[in-house]
C-alpha cells in the first residue's frame, strides 16, 4: 500500500512541474500544399475549443462526428450563424441534414458540412482573406441541428498570423 501511495504522490508532482509546452507556431496552407486541421463535433461541442485559421490560407478540414446524433458544422461571422439558425429552426420536424427545405441565401451560406455519427468528412477550403489594414471578421464554428446552438455547440475561429 505504501508503493501505490509513493506512485501517487509522484504523479501528482509531476502533473504540478510547470506550464504545458506551448502550441508550436502555424504554418499557413497554401493550395499545392494545404495545412491539415482537425474538428471534432460531439454531443455538444466541439474540439478544439477555439479554431485557428491564418486568413487566406487553405486547409484541409478533417470534420469527424464523435457523437450519436447528426451534427454540423458551419463556420461565418454572425450573419451566418443567424441565418442557418432560422433556417434550421423552420424545419425543426423534418429531419436534419442537407435537404431542399434547409438552405440559406447564397451570399451568406458560409462553410457548411453536415455528418452522421460517426461519420468524417475532408474538406479543402481557402479561408476568406482579409483587407490590409482592416480587422477579419469575428467567425464561428456553429451547429444548428434544432436545440445544438442554444446547448453551447459553438466555437470561436481564433485569426492567427502564419509563422
Amino acid at each position: 500500500m505504501a508503493g501505490l501511495f509513493a506512485l501517487a504522490v509522484a504523479a501528482a508532482g509531476a502533473c504540478e512541474a510547470g506550464p504545458a509546452p506551448a502550441t508550436p507556431p502555424i504554418v499557413a496552407g497554401a493550395s499545392g500544399a494545404p495545412r491539415e486541421v482537425n474538428l471534432i463535433a460531439k454531443d455538444y461541442s466541439f474540439v478544439p475549443p477555439t479554431l485557428d485559421l491564418v486568413p487566406g490560407e487553405t486547409v484541409v478540414l478533417h470534420v469527424i462526428n464523435g457523437g450519436l446524433e447528426i451534427h454540423e458544422a458551419i463556420i461565418g461571422d454572425a450573419g451566418v450563424q443567424d441565418a442557418w439558425e432560422r433556417a434550421e429552426a423552420a424545419v425543426a420536424g423534418a429531419p436534419p441534414g442537407p435537404t431542399p427545405v434547409v438552405s440559406v441565401a447564397p451570399d451568406v451560406s458560409g462553410l457548411r458540412i453536415v455528418l452522421r455519427s460517426g461519420e468524417r468528412v475532408d474538406v479543402t477550403w481557402t479561408v476568406p482573406p482579409r483587407d490590409p489594414g482592416a480587422n477579419p471578421p469575428a467567425f464561428i464554428v456553429g451547429c444548428h441541428i434544432p436545440g445544438h446552438w442554444e446547448r453551447g455547440m459553438q466555437v470561436p475561429v481564433r485569426w492567427v498570423g502564419a509563422s
